[in-house]
């Protein structure tokens, strides 16, 4: 896998600032180590031009990821995990967790977090015994995303606990693999960017403009397949090849755009 390149950021607040935005704007700052501008009731797309820089904005509500050339910021927001959930709840079983076989207690590692959907509902399934863990490449996602998970306001103390229970790592994932031991996750799961957009997910537009997208490589399974205990489940594309290339059995879902596929010990 590449390396990650750091991209040029600054931090700068919400159109209208005030002390609280000021505060988030530093607490960014410190774990980023991008510097804090003064707004200066400037636009984004102007402060980025003047600085030739990403800009992250610290709002009341959420921290906003504008890289240069996307049309849409990248913002944190349970997306589809929050319908899944409710499915969940009326008894519905959730096709990650079919595939991945996930029960109480068990730990899943989530190589590819993005906006964390599919950890949702892993550790809302795991619960308070299990072990839920994210790897994020990115380093800004992964801090626009780890505060997310912990302050956006959703109306179910379940999911909130869900949420909150998921560690975010920022990391490469075959880097963090090698350094596994053998059979210490039960469950590994990968989620790659699909190799071509499926135009109903539209929501998905800002992270794969803003994310770390590698392919999956024979090493990056080597190393999931390795580190498992039970299982490595991969989601991708109908259409993909990464179902035969790598022999997985293969959740074939009708009617739908992406397929899970799965390696068992």
């Amino acid at each position: 896998m590449s390396k990650f390149v750091r991209n040029k950021a600054v931090i700068t607040t919400a159109g209208r600032p005030d002390t609280l935005t000021f505060e988030l704007a530093e607490i960014a700052s410190q774990a980023l180590g991008f510097p804090v501008i003064e707004r200066k009731k400037r636009s984004v797309l102007r402060i980025q031009r003047e600085y030739d820089a990403d800009v992250l904005v610290a709002g009341k509500d959420r921290y906003e990821l504008y890289r240069k050339g996307m049309e849409d910021p990248l913002f944190f927001h349970p997306n589809s995990a929050a319908f899944r959930f409710k499915r969940m709840l009326k008894g519905e079983i959730d096709p990650l967790i079919e595939a991945s076989a996930l029960t109480e207690g068990d730990t899943f590692l989530d190589c590819t977090l993005g906006l964390a959907s599919d950890s949702i509902i892993a550790s809302y399934v795991i619960g308070r015994n299990g072990r839920c863990v994210g790897l994020e490449a990115d380093p800004a996602v992964a801090f626009l995303v780890k505060q997310g998970l912990r302050k956006f306001p959703v109306s179910s103390e379940e999911l909130a606990d869900s949420m909150s229970r998921i560690n975010v790592i920022q990391t490469e994932a075959v880097e963090f693999l090698a350094n596994q031991p053998d059979n210490s996750w039960d469950v590994v799961y990968i989620d790659p960017m699909f190799h071509a957009p499926i135009e109903e997910s539209l929501n998905f537009k800002p992270l794969r403009q803003a994310g770390v997208h590698t392919s999956l490589s024979e090493k990056w399974m080597e190393e999931a397949f390795r580190v498992c205990i039970r299982r490595v489940v991969v989601k991708e594309r109908f259409d993909s090849v990464v179902f035969d290339q790598f022999n997985m059995e293969r959740k074939i879902r009708p009617n739908t755009k992406f397929h899970f596929g799965f390696l068992t010990k």
